[in-house]
C-alpha cells in the first residue's frame, strides 16, 4: 500500500485548522470583490437555502459534516476557491487517487440544482461548496461564521495540479510550513478527519514474529496498541481509524488535548507538539474551545478567499459536475 496514494476517509469531524493560526500571512485574490450581500437582490434567500439542504443531508447522513469540510479544502488549496474539485471526467482534479476518498458531492449539487430552479444562473458552486462547509460545521456544533460571496467557478480542472499542492501525513513543520505559506496559509490547515491505516504506516515496522511495532516515540504507547489491533499487519487499504478518538462526531477542540496526549493520529499532527513554533498554539487551544472558536472564524474567511475568481473570471456553472459549453 502506498501511503502517497491514500488519503484519509471522513469518519470524524475536521477539529482543527492550525495552521492559519501559527504562521498566517495574505494571499493575492479578488477578495474585495467578495461581500456578505453579494446575492441580496439576485438570490436574497440563497443562504437559508442551502442551510436546509445541508440540515436534511446531515441528519441523514452526521458524517457528511467532515465530509464536506474536507472537499472545501481540497478544492481551495489547488486552484483556488473556484469549485474546480467538483467537477467529473478522466484527468480531473476529482479523478486524482488524491481525491477518491472525497465525499459529500451530493450535497452540494443538490443544493444548487434547487439554486438553479429559483435563481438560475446565478450562484456559483464555488459559493455553494463554501456555504455547505460553514453549515455543516455549524451544525457538528461549531461557531457560525460569516462568509463573504461571489466567487465565480473555474473552467479547469487537471489531476496535475493536485499532488503538487497536497500535504503528506508524513511531512515535518518545515515541509508543511513551506508549501502552505506559498498558498498564505500555515502549517495545518490539511487536518483529516479519519485515516486509512496506510496514511500512518510510517510511525510502525513489522516485528519478527510479522506484527507492527510502534517505532515513533511521540505515540502514546496504549494509543499505538490500539492502532495496531485496528490496523493489524496486512490490513486493507479501505480500513479507517478515527482521527479524533475522544469526539469524533463534534466539531470542538478536543483535538489539541489528543496531540498533548500524544494521541496525534499522523506524524504531521505530532510534530505540532515537538516544535516550539506551534506548541504555545496547541495548548492554547486545548484549554479554551472559545478561543478556538474564534480562531477557527477567522481562519475559515480565510481559507475561503484562496485564490478566488471574481468579476469577468471564469463561470457560473449551470451543473457543479461539468464546465459549461462554450457560449453558455
Amino acid at each position: 500500500m502506498d501511503p502517497k496514494l491514500i488519503e484519509s476517509s471522513q469518519y470524524c469531524l475536521l477539529s482543527t485548522l492550525l495552521a492559519f493560526l501559527l504562521f498566517a500571512s495574505l494571499f493575492p485574490s479578488s477578495t474585495s470583490q467578495l461581500s456578505t450581500d453579494f446575492y441580496s437582490l439576485s438570490c436574497p434567500n440563497v443562504e437559508l437555502l442551502v442551510k436546509n439542504t445541508v440540515r436534511s443531508a446531515v441528519a441523514f447522513d452526521p458524517t457528511l459534516s467532515g465530509k464536506l469540510l474536507r472537499l472545501l479544502f481540497h478544492d481551495c488549496i489547488v486552484e483556488g476557491c473556484d469549485g474546480s474539485v467538483l467537477v467529473q471526467g478522466n484527468g480531473t482534479e476529482r479523478s486524482d487517487p488524491a481525491n477518491r476518498s472525497l465525499g459529500g458531492f451530493e450535497v452540494v449539487e443538490s443544493a444548487k440544482r434547487l439554486l438553479e430552479v429559483l435563481c438560475p444562473g446565478t450562484v456559483s458552486c464555488a459559493d455553494v461548496l463554501v456555504m455547505v462547509a460553514r453549515d455543516a460545521v455549524e451544525m457538528a456544533g461549531g461557531p457560525s461564521v460569516q462568509v463573504p460571496l461571489g466567487r465565480r467557478d473555474g473552467r479547469v480542472s487537471s489531476s496535475s495540479n493536485v499532488r503538487p499542492n497536497m500535504i503528506d501525513t508524513s511531512f515535518s513543520l518545515g515541509e508543511m510550513a513551506q508549501l502552505f505559506s506559498s498558498k498564505g496559509l500555515s502549517i495545518d490547515d490539511l487536518v483529516i478527519l479519519s485515516a486509512h491505516c496506510s496514511a500512518f504506516s510510517e510511525r510502525f515496522q513489522a516485528g519478527p514474529k510479522g506484527n507492527l511495532v510502534p517505532i515513533d516515540s511521540s505515540l502514546d504507547k496504549d494509543y499505538a496498541m490500539e492502532l495496531i489491533k485496528q490496523c493489524p499487519a496486512g490490513a486493507s487499504a479501505t480500513v479507517t481509524v478515527n482521527n479524533d478518538p475522544v469526539t469524533a462526531s463534534l466539531f470542538d477542540n478536543q483535538y489539541y488535548r489528543n496531540l498533548l496526549a500524544g494521541k496525534g493520529l499522523f506524524q504531521s499532527d505530532s510534530v505540532l507538539v515537538n516544535d516550539s513554533r506551534t506548541k504555545g498554539k496547541v495548548e492554547a487551544f486545548s484549554e479554551s474551545q472559545e478561543r478556538f472558536f474564534a480562531s477557527w472564524a477567522e481562519s475559515f474567511v480565510k481559507l475561503t478567499n484562496i485564490g478566488v475568481k471574481t468579476g469577468d473570471e471564469g463561470e457560473i456553472r449551470v451543473s457543479c459536475m461539468s464546465v459549461n459549453d462554450q457560449g453558455e
